[in-house]
């Protein structure tokens, strides 16, 4: 069995619940089939295994380097991502005509998965180098995808997104990089930009570096933001374009992926789309990366269960507490209650997280006005809840693996601390839970919000016996979201976002288990008994929990607006 993700969980979840087969009926996807999805879930699992998962520790212990001149990394990641780019998995979704394979997002992420639990630091280049690629194609010129998106997609150039700078950090609003229009059309671009991953390397022969700066006599505020694509080195020359490395970001984990802080000094950049528009069209790639942090949360906590589940049957230790022979042999510690406790509890996560994320994607592929709008309402839960959840999924793998799991000779304490990042990148927690109650469920009068309960309302009705405390908790939810916002007061109704965000994010991931009872049931085998046993435990065990946090959004409860902030000490 892989301990990196498993293949027999992504079949049940793409072909006998959400039936990705039937999306070959669809003229895009019309050359595809099960065989050729299989074929390319094949050689990701292949590529991940053999290129990406043998470095990954040697990825976090000799951490990249800048002498001041250059970054130094290790050799292994440029190989990865060469054998990555040859596969063709970096254009998967892309059209055909620009050399892309055409695979639904939900099969593409479905492979892409394999690289970020094998080695989330390699794979993040070749994430961010997509997601790049994909909002120039949506908002670039002819001329500006053929002279970047292309070689992006052949594997030559990656690409960055640049947003945060060192005063701003996520208030874009503040962003003051400025850009300055020449004669010939082009910016010229001049400020700093700080926590860019991928920001400088060696492993490419150009960096695309997508950059939110501020036109001369913009307005304040995100309205004034433009977009411009600024490459590390001038194609003409290939000498460096005014953007200087001035130093790299040292983390807990996700070592393996250069985290910059990138000085702009006049550097020649190249206007995305119209001014003024820039924060849109990076939302764009903003959404996708924030699936995508989500999808790596979940594999990160995926591989973690998956090493715990091993030890756990491996590793002798105690007895019985009836055994009554202290000369008796020790048991395996997964006869243990805790133990089985806490991998049950981390299965629920990674699963119920690994089941979301495809789903997302698939809204995408069934793009329409309704899957639109419930994609908006669901991405914050998509990005933020897994970034928790699956997150404890590794705690809870260093905990069945004891004191060795604290140690640096098993890989559980790496999972952790580079999973710790996916709740800090993208946005915070906190701004997924603003982003939620403070716009999503608010969208055209609070549609998005209904759409999401309806369908978990009309799962319900197919098990009476799981669905009707989801169903109750969906209700609940809609009582209080109208509750918080019934005296149109916004400081008071987000006061306490956060519990908004866990609340709803741990109900549609009940909802996500009952879908996946019912795609398992009457079904045989250990399988899907685990499937069917892990949702009766989220159903019974986890979304009771979201009880006490809507007693206190309902209360009203202003303690954290009536702080003062000389209280703390």
């Amino acid at each position: 069995m892989s301990k990196v993700l498993s293949r027999r969980d992504l079949a049940f979840l793409l072909y006998e619940w959400l039936d990705v087969e039937k999306l070959t009926a669809r003229e895009r996807y019309a050359d595809h089939s099960r065989e050729t999805f299989d074929a390319f879930l094949d050689v990701s699992q292949k590529i991940a295994e053999r290129d990406f998962a043998p470095h990954n520790r040697k990825n976090d212990l000799q951490e990249p380097t800048f002498d001041g001149e250059k970054v130094e990394i290790i050799p292994e990641v440029a190989k990865a991502l060469k054998v990555f780019a040859e596969s063709g998995l970096i254009a998967g979704t892309v059209d055909a005509a620009h050399g892309g394979l055409q695979l639904p997002l939900v099969v593409q992420r479905a492979c892409f998965l394999w690289f970020q639990a094998a080695n989330t630091g390699t794979s993040a280049y070749a994430m961010l180098t997509s997601a790049n690629a994909h909002l120039l194609l949506a908002h670039g010129t002819d001329e500006q995808i053929a002279t970047f998106v292309e070689p992006m997609l052949e594997g030559r150039f990656t690409g960055t997104m640049c947003l945060s700078e060192p005063q701003a950090g996520s208030s874009l609003s503040d962003v003051t990089t400025k850009a300055v229009k020449s004669p010939d059309g082009e910016y010229r671009i001049t400020g700093s930009k700080m926590w860019i991953s991928g920001g400088d390397h060696e492993l490419s022969e150009n960096i695309i570096h997508l950059v939110l700066a501020r036109v001369a006599g913009a307005p304040a505020g995100v309205k004034g933001l433009s977009l411009f694509i600024v490459p590390k080195k001038n194609l003409d020359t290939g000498e460096r374009n005014g953007v200087t490395l001035a130093g790299l970001n040292h983390k807990m984990g996700y070592r393996g992926t250069t985290n910059a802080v990138l000085a702009f000094d006049d550097a020649t950049g190249f206007l995305v789309g119209e001014e003024g528009r820039g924060l849109q069209y990076m939302f764009h790639m903003m959404n996708e990366a924030r699936i995508g942090v989500g999808a790596g949360a979940v594999a990160l906590g995926y591989t973690g269960y998956l090493h715990a589940l091993d030890y756990a049957k491996e590793r002798q230790q105690g007895r019985p507490v009836a055994g009554k022979d202290p000369s008796a042999p020790p048991v395996a510690i997964i006869e243990h209650p805790d133990v089985r406790r806490m991998l049950l509890a981390s299965k629920s996560y990674v699963e119920g997280g690994l089941a979301l994320i495809l789903y997302a994607a698939k809204l995408v592929d069934e793009s329409s006005q309704e899957n639109d709008l419930l994609l908006d309402v669901l991405t914050p839960i998509v990005k933020a809840w897994p970034s928790q959840w699956c997150r404890l999924a590794d705690d809870h793998a260093i905990q069945i693996h004891g004191g060795y799991g604290y140690t640096r000779e098993y890989p559980v304490e790496q999972f952790y601390r580079d999973n710790r990042l996916n709740s800090i990148h993208e946005g915070t927690d906190g701004i997924q839970a603003l982003d939620l109650l403070g716009r999503k469920v608010l969208l055209r009068q609070g549609a998005g919000l209904t759409l999401l309960l309806d369908r978990i309302k009309a799962t319900c009705q197919k098990n009476p016996d799981l669905g009707t405390p989801i169903a109750a908790a969906a209700d609940r939810l809609a009582a209080t979201t109208a509750k918080l916002w019934a005296a149109g007061d916004p400081e008071k109704a987000l006061v306490n976002a956060t519990a908004y965000l866990d609340a709803a994010g741990h109900l549609v991931i009940a909802w996500i288990w009952l879908e996946q009872w019912l795609a398992a049931e009457g079904k045989e085998g250990d399988f899907y008994e685990g499937k069917r046993l892990a949702a009766r435990y989220f159903v019974t065990h986890e979304l009771p929990r979201i009880g006490p946090m809507l007693d206190l959004l309902d209360s009203g409860d202003t303690l954290l607006l009536d702080l003062d902030e000389a209280w703390l000490g």
